[in-house]
């Protein structure tokens, strides 16, 4: 196909000049209701800021420009469909689950997964069987899910409906894709894939293995990380063996009738972009990441892990585009790492957690940029580095689930103080954000262990959220145990 084109934007290309006089939403008419909104976003986005129409088509059912665009998505990436979404990879993931998977239906998967897998669990009612990843002793971080381990859950669990895997995760760790989906094939299973950190894997070289060449059925991919798009934009992927028209029903449950134009085109611009330069745009990133991770684990004390982790099982692969850093070593927490970037040198990273810090490479990074955060991180460690006794290990808390996710996030509850949760049954989400997986979630039975892994968190500043109440110093749990 002509990867060249790019049929949504030229589609708007060409509405804009023609001047329509607008008597439909949004109300702002082409800005001129809003001059504040223009000054802000350019009077060019605003005009383009419009509503479905015949010559625009309709993402709920494309049958012109955005159908065309969906179809070079789909060559672009390899698939038989590709779904332009517009609710974020929360969405895609979400209608990956659902398409997937029915009330009562088992799903395997790895416990740390994003919050918008176990948020369809709690929509769908499909129920969770967790392989608990492997974790690195040193970096306090899960793994990825090992072909052994999820054998011997297909054995106890033969009934499940899909798997799912992190491809890759946001530290970087690849699972073994290729042999997971060909696993889950021969038991009649589907295999989903989360890519919301994944995809550049499509477009660059000597990078792991992309999940639908790989041979996954459904992929949910984040155009906006890696991909160059507008935030909340992002694309569902799905194989031969799925109905791609049953997927846009489920799609079409939960998500806007009212797309917006400006994401849908950023990601037909963006799929251009990846499509004629991405190979050499991401070798590029390859190379940053490479230098960036040289030059931090030459400071000491900081630790830039990359491929050196592999071991052929739960480190299948590593994404050497990810720049990750252990900062233990150094007497700080990831978190503070991250606050003192932000609040001191004007550095954004993507986040910090108890025991690391991870800075987001992509397509518009440059070296400069580069020197400036491995500069700031010597300074750091020369102005801050303390003993590390007293820091909290980062570590993985396997969950002790007592009922489904949906059962627990609807049934009645009470609220209780913190700390006096432990032993009962949690009925809503407690997550750092990012990275956004669970701490916690509906269905689960809260420990001493969670508790005091919660309180030291916030202690060290992570963002908190997914409770009613927002300061977390109270729960919601089950009234009645089970």
């Amino acid at each position: 196909m002509d990867q060249t084109s790019a049929p949504i934007f030229e589609a708007l290309e060409k509405f804009r000049k023609m001047r329509v006089v607008p008597f439909d939403v949004p109300g702002h008419k082409r800005g001129r209701g809003n001059p504040e909104l223009v000054d802000f976003l350019g009077e060019k986005c605003v005009s383009t800021d419009v509503n479905s129409m015949k010559p625009l088509d309709n993402l709920c059912h494309p049958v012109s420009v955005i159908r065309d665009a969906e179809k070079l998505a789909a060559d672009a990436f390899g698939a038989e469909n590709a779904f332009l979404m517009v609710g974020g990879t929360t969405s895609a993931v979400q209608s990956m689950v659902m398409s997937a998977l029915k009330s009562g239906e088992k799903i395997i998967l790895p416990r740390n997964v994003h919050k918008s897998v176990m948020g369809a669990l709690v929509l769908c009612g499909a129920v969770p069987v967790y392989v608990d990843p492997e974790c690195d002793a040193r970096l306090g971080i899960p793994l990825g899910m090992s072909l052994a381990a999820l054998e011997k859950t297909i054995e106890k669990t033969p009934d499940a409906k899909a798997v799912l895997v992190n491809n890759p995760t946001y530290y970087g760790i690849c699972s073994d894709i290729k042999s997971i989906a060909a696993l889950a094939h021969k038991h009649g299973m589907l295999c989903l894939a989360d890519e919301a950190h994944g995809t550049h894997l499509y477009f660059g070289e000597d990078l792991p293995a992309a999940a639908i060449r790989a041979g996954a059925d459904m992929a949910a991919v984040s155009m906006h990380k890696s991909g160059g798009s507008l935030t909340q934009s992002s694309i569902l992927l799905t194989g031969p063996r799925v109905n791609g028209d049953y997927v846009r029903q489920i799609i079409n449950l939960t998500q806007t009738t009212s797309a917006s134009y400006l994401l849908l085109s950023s990601l037909d611009i963006s799929r251009r972009n990846l499509a004629l330069r991405g190979k050499s745009a991401f070798a590029e990133v390859v190379k940053l990441a490479d230098y960036a991770r040289g030059e931090i684990n030459d400071i000491g004390g900081y630790y830039a892990f990359s491929s050196e982790l592999k071991n052929g099982g739960s480190v299948y692969d590593f994404d050497r585009t990810k720049l990750a850093v252990h900062t233990l070593d150094v007497g700080l927490a990831g978190i503070e790492v991250y606050d003192i970037l932000r609040d001191e040198y004007d550095i954004q990273i993507e986040f910090g957690d108890l025991g690391n810090a991870l800075a987001y490479l992509s397509i518009g990074d440059r070296i400069r940029d580069i020197e400036r955060l491995v500069s700031a991180l010597s300074e750091i460690k020369r102005r801050y580095a303390r003993d590390k006794n007293g820091l909290m290990e980062n570590e993985y808390i396997a969950p002790a689930v007592a009922v489904t996710p949906q059962y627990a996030f609807y049934a009645p509850k009470e609220s209780l103080p913190l700390r006096e949760t432990a032993g009962r049954i949690c009925s809503e989400f407690v997550m750092c954000y990012p990275p956004g997986i669970p701490i916690l979630a509906p269905g689960e039975r809260v420990t001493e262990k969670i508790i005091e892994y919660i309180r030291y968190a916030k202690e060290k500043g992570c963002s908190m959220t997914g409770p009613e109440d927002a300061a977390i110093e109270r729960l919601n749990v089950l009234k009645q145990e089970v």
